[in-house]
């Protein structure tokens, strides 16, 4: 990692300040990108944010690695989640392409395992903004604020899946991989663990019996570290879920019946 320049948004608290701090310990050059206390502050949830981040990353001179870690939150999740993700990688990539080893990371999460409305993902994918975010307003029964943020996510591991392995991305020598989190101690997660009721609730409902719960960020971080280094040569396309064992707990075999 070192002498390697990193793109971390997301990179003032939970997994992305997380990130940020190994890299740095391990000699690599971080630009911060956050809402705040960042080298470069831009608010993901609008298309002129997204603008704003790659215009300010590309004054940077060349970078090795994106990491979309940016998310969360309680309003703007489809925003924030899935079409800020998507604009920061897909900003960036010229940029990482003259690389010579270029890695990009998103962070999604075991919500994306949840139901989904399909209308709301194919929006995302058609990159219809406006469409995917008035599903949601206008049908509470797709899961409110919940239920977007997993919408998000799992739209967000479909895209990477479909492009991962194009020649604008593995053609040109770019690995894309998605790291999906558990419940993880984090601001953004603060609100699972303000009362037992619903601590427990969500602890039964994604059990992580490897590891405990929550985890730490600095473990999901490890993943993510690894992915954007140059010593990962051939690994890319995949979805790798750092939970504990949730996502195993949940689907057992059902991907290889």
């Amino acid at each position: 990692m070192a002498g390697r320049t990193y793109v971390v948004t997301g990179s003032a608290s939970g997994i992305g300040a997380a990130t940020t701090a190994l890299l740095r310990e391990r000699g690599a050059k971080v630009i911060g990108c956050d809402l705040g206390d960042a080298d470069i502050e831009a608010d993901l949830s609008t298309p002129e944010g997204r603008q704003e981040l790659v215009h300010q990353v590309s004054a940077y001179g060349p970078i090795d690695a994106v990491l979309a870690i940016a998310g969360g939150g309680k309003t703007g999740l489809l925003e924030t989640n899935y079409f800020g993700a998507v604009a920061t990688l897909e900003g960036l990539r010229p940029l990482l392409a003259r690389s010579e080893a270029p890695r990009a990371v998103a962070v999604s999460s075991t919500s994306s395992l949840a139901p989904v409305d399909e209308r709301v993902v194919r929006a995302c994918l058609d990159g219809d903004e406006a469409a995917a975010v008035a599903h949601v307003a206008a049908e509470p029964s797709i899961g409110g604020t919940a239920g977007a943020y997993g919408i998000a996510k799992r739209a967000l591991n479909r895209w990477v899946r479909r492009v991962a392995p194009t020649p604008p991305w593995a053609g040109a020598g770019i690995a894309l991989n998605v790291v999906a989190s558990g419940v993880v101690d984090t601001p953004a997660a603060s609100w699972i663990f303000a009362g037992d009721e619903v601590r427990t609730a969500v602890e039964s409902a994604a059990p992580q019996p490897f590891g405990g719960f929550p985890g730490r960020p600095e473990w999901v971080g490890e993943l993510i570290c690894w992915l954007a280094g140059a010593d990962n040569r051939f690994v890319t396309g995949q979805v790798i879920f750092a939970d504990g064992g949730a996502e195993a707990a949940l689907i057992g075999d059902r991907h290889w019946h």
